[in-house]
């Protein structure tokens, strides 16, 4: 999202009464207020990944004003209540942490015109936000327009559907209209006599500027005579009105990516403008409330540095029974980091531990009180923690919290959860940048400054503790203690070994993978160009437009801002009604690219050992679900046979015998079924039958063999839809039937099932109540927006509240499971080992005559993982490949 900082600022000052917004000192402060709190609302509504603001440059020094001196001359004097509020703007952004571009020689909207050009070719969702109609040119499919109607606070997305309805051209013909009509604003005057309608008519007829200009003699009449009279005027026009795409900015895209507020920064500025509840407002946007008062700052506590094996013994003998939080400095070290050092606190004492410095006695001293399940211990990353330890050749027990997962626990729905926002949202306290690299510290013991990066970890161990102590409260309110000891602590631990593991890659397949895909996406190329006779760019949303419209008179897809859709899924559409060749390629051009693509990427993440190791995170869904990156292996398509050949490439080590995939089947509508406590459903699950031919039978009163595939198909998806908010519009259009008709099949699916509809029904209202959900296991999410005056917040909380507890009870089952199976491996003395958890899948490798065991264990384990009314049906594949297991 990228605000044009001007634009938006003049619309601020004039919504809101300057006389109603001034410091005590006498400084204005309406824009800088109105442009704060619609930014707020903005990336509330929006929830943008990256913001950024353009600022203008005084007009003397642009190109435009170069060519042409009345350039935006004879506007009126900026008013005086106005001056010094865009710096103030620029330094509330500061605070913020988004940036602001100005260039010089350039406009706002050109620093707009670039980053909707980088954005949209690095396949991002652009929104521009912006009262100058310029950027309507920059309008694509992925591009939009958030146009100011009224003020700052009604704002609606304008598309190319909107320009076109409103000035009957295409957005990229909008300039060619601005230069015929012209542009007060600008000072930029039109050709006399031609109004919107007269130039969209010649637009249209002629194809934009261009085909005007060369059939200039064709155009009778007064109009004509005056269009030809000014044709310098229009020319310069266009020029100037042309936004340019092309600037070398002082800023990349990725430096824009999830700003972040100061929020020591934020408080002083605030104070300063005497801003309140915007102080709130913005925290609240982070989830991090303001405060009445500052927060107070954390002073490193007194601590001693330990070297010695007695000093020691000492030491950690004084804490025992006490709840130790631990520091650990991490080094960065490919697979695993490094400990380097750590820091212990305690409520009564502190230490320091450079690990370098011990000798063998002292480190058996602290290996021992690591290892001791019975000296608890808190950590802020556990699971790094563990991996950093165990490269060391150290263990880790005895770990009662981790307040990154604990901090989840209390509010699932937080973007972050480090150890500073935690620390100055909970204790209203602020935190060191360098104590709150959890992680990632990189303190550099080389001498120099070894008393600052000791201090800068005693004092994150002080922060672990009090935090620890803070969230016991918390978790007990919640009743989420259980879950954080017996369930997400014994995961990360059995993640931690998944990933240090990894899985094994054959380079081999996949460079035969990416030569194989290359070929396909040449040939698609080649056989497509041949259906039409010419070639096109295949990946030019325009020029697809042309030929499948225009060129093949194919039917037209769903009319769009630029034409006609050729989105994935209305091209498939259009194939299966035409069976066109060209279609048949451009599809397989498409899907073949994609996958190339994620080849690549997967190549790049190998490691030194030849293995992928992907990293898990288990607070980033609110749900529950753990969530992999780097790379993310749950983006692996599994719907369509090249998709699901890319785990062809993850293959059995050397050593091990094959691979084996154990899946939930179903695992969420048995969920429903179980929380619902449907008979029908129950029974049908409990004889073993197909669930979707069993409840289309029953909706549409045939017997179950005479169920049809397209039947079958309509089931499924309403029976999924249903459990995520679906309603009968939106099962309309998924199923490409008419809203009475997918009204009827919803209505006869709760007339047979009518305690899914009770539950569902139910379920909401609950949530209303209590103010969450909460999964089988007591995992909850807390949904304050069910009672928002809001709409569409009320609507989305309660879309929430129907598919929280069943897609939250699937994460804590399949976690149950893993914790299972893991203990089963380790109690029945087996080498096979657990290699992925991918939705609802686990993979295993097994070692050499294990293959029944394991099959065994892993059916027994994960059919076991949650008693539900309805049994837990876990299928099973093997094979030397993800993907042949998986088959």
């Amino acid at each position: 999202m990228v605000l044009d900082g001007h634009s938006m600022a003049f619309r601020a000052f004039y919504a809101l009464p300057a006389e109603n917004f001034a410091t005590s000192t006498g400084q204005h402060t309406n824009a800088v207020h109105g442009f704060t709190s619609m930014l707020i609302n903005l990336i509330k509504e929006q929830k943008p990944t990256h913001v950024a603001v353009a600022f203008d440059v005084s007009d003397d020094t642009t190109f435009r004003k170069a060519e042409y001196d009345g350039y935006k001359g004879g506007r009126n004097e900026t008013p005086r209540e106005f001056s010094g509020q865009i710096d103030l703007i620029d330094k509330v952004m500061q605070a913020w942490g988004i940036k602001t571009i100005a260039m010089p020689g350039f406009e706002a909207d050109d620093v707009l015109a670039t980053l909707a050009a980088q954005g949209d070719a690095a396949g991002f969702e652009v929104l521009l936000v912006s009262g100058d109609r310029d950027t309507f040119q920059l309008i694509t499919d992925n591009v939009f327009v958030l146009y100011p109607k009224q003020g700052v606070s009604n704002i609606p997305r304008m598309d190319a559907a909107a320009i076109e309805a409103k000035y009957f051209v295409t957005p990229p013909q909008y300039s060619d209209l601005a230069a015929l009509v012209g542009e007060s604003a600008d000072n930029l005057p039109g050709v006399p006599g031609v109004g919107p309608k007269t130039a969209a008519k010649w637009i249209n007829l002629y194809g934009g500027l261009e085909g005007i200009l060369e059939n200039l003699d064709k155009i009778g009449g007064k109009v004509g005579d005056s269009l030809r009279e000014h044709i310098g005027s229009v020319k310069r026009n266009r020029r100037l009105n042309h936004l340019l795409r092309d600037l070398e900015l002082p800023v990349s895209l990725q430096e824009l990516e999830e700003p972040r507020p100061d929020h020591d920064a934020v408080e002083e500025l605030f104070d300063t403008l005497e801003f309140k509840t915007l102080r709130t407002r913005l925290f609240a946007l982070y989830g991090n409330e303001s405060k009445d008062v500052h927060a107070e700052s954390i002073e490193v506590p007194d601590y001693t540095t330990l070297t010695g094996a007695a000093e020691l013994r000492e030491f950690l003998d004084a804490g025992k029974g006490q709840r130790s939080a631990l520091a650990v400095d991490l080094v960065p070290g490919g697979i695993a980091d490094d400990a380097a050092a750590i820091a212990v606190a305690r409520p009564d004492a502190a230490a320091f531990i450079d690990l370098a410095s011990l000798d063998a006695e002292a480190d058996a001293v602290l290996a021992a009180w690591l290892n001791d399940p019975h000296a608890p211990k808190v950590l802020h990353g556990f699971k790094p923690a563990l991996k950093a330890f165990t490269a060391r050749g150290l263990g880790l027990d005895g770990v009662v919290d981790d307040t990154s997962i604990s901090g989840y626990l209390i509010q699932p729905d937080r973007r972050s959860y480090e150890l500073a926002e935690l620390a100055q949202h909970h204790l209203k306290m602020n935190v060191s940048t360098e104590a709150a690299k959890t992680g990632q510290l990189e303190l550099a013991f080389d001498g120099e400054d070894d008393g600052a990066a000791a201090g800068a970890l005693v004092q994150q161990s002080a922060v672990v503790l009090a935090l620890s102590h803070h969230f016991e409260t918390e978790l007990t309110t919640r009743e989420a203690q259980e879950l954080l000891t017996s369930l997400e602590l014994p995961v990360s631990r059995v993640l931690a070994r998944m990933e240090l593991d990894g899985i094994a890659v054959s380079m081999d397949r996949m460079n035969e993978q990416l030569a194989d895909l290359s070929k396909v996406i040449e040939n698609a190329q080649e056989l497509a160009f041949a259906a039409i006779g010419h070639e096109v760019n295949l990946g030019s949303p325009k020029q697809l437009q042309t030929v499948l419209f225009e060129e093949l008179g194919l039917p037209k897809t769903k009319k769009i801002k630029s034409g006609y859709t050729t989105d994935a899924a209305s091209l498939k559409t259009l194939l299966e009604k035409t069976g066109h060749e060209f279609l048949v390629q451009l599809m397989a051009h498409r899907e073949s690219a994609k996958l190339r693509q994620m080849v690549e990427s997967l190549k790049k993440s190998v490691a030194d050992d030849a293995r992928i190791h992907t990293t898990y995170a288990q607070n980033v869904a609110a749900t529950g679900r753990i969530s992999s990156n780097n790379p993310n292996l749950q983006n692996i398509p599994v719907r369509s046979e090249e998709g699901r050949r890319v785990r062809g490439i993850f293959v059995v080590s050397e050593g091990f015998e094959c691979l084996l995939s154990a899946d939930y089947s179903q695992i969420e509508m048995r969920i429903m079924a179980h929380l619902s406590a449907d008979p029908g459903l129950i029974q049908a699950y409990k004889d073993g039958e197909d669930l979707h031919r069993f409840v289309g039978s029953h909706i549409f009163g045939v017997a179950p063999a005479e169920v049809t595939s397209a039947m079958r198909s309509k089931v499924k998806a309403m029976s999924y839809g249903l459990a995520y908010g679906l309603t009968s519009f939106g099962l309309s259009k998924q199923l490409e039937i008419s809203v009475d008709e997918a009204r009827t099949l919803m209505k006869e699916y709760f007339e047979r099932f009518g305690a899914v509809r009770d539950y569902l029904r139910g379920v909401v209202e609950q949530a209303r109540i209590d103010g969450y959900t909460a999964t089988i296991e007591g995992r909850r999410r807390y949904l304050p927006d069910l009672t928002s005056t809001d709409r569409q917040l009320r609507e989305n909380a309660e879309r929430v509240a129907l598919n929280s507890p069943i897609q939250g009870s699937a994460a804590d089952i399949i976690k149950r499971a893993m914790l299972g199976v893991s203990e089963a491996l380790a109690d029945q003395g087996l080498k096979s080992r657990m290699l992925l958890q991918v939705h609802d899948e686990l993979v295993l490798e097994v070692a050499p005559g294990e293959l029944e065991a394991v099959r065994k264990l892993v059916t027994e384990q994960m059919g076991a993982a949650a008693e539900l009314s309805v049994p837990l049906d876990v299928q099973i594949g093997v094979g030397s490949s993800w993907f042949e297991a998986g088959h």
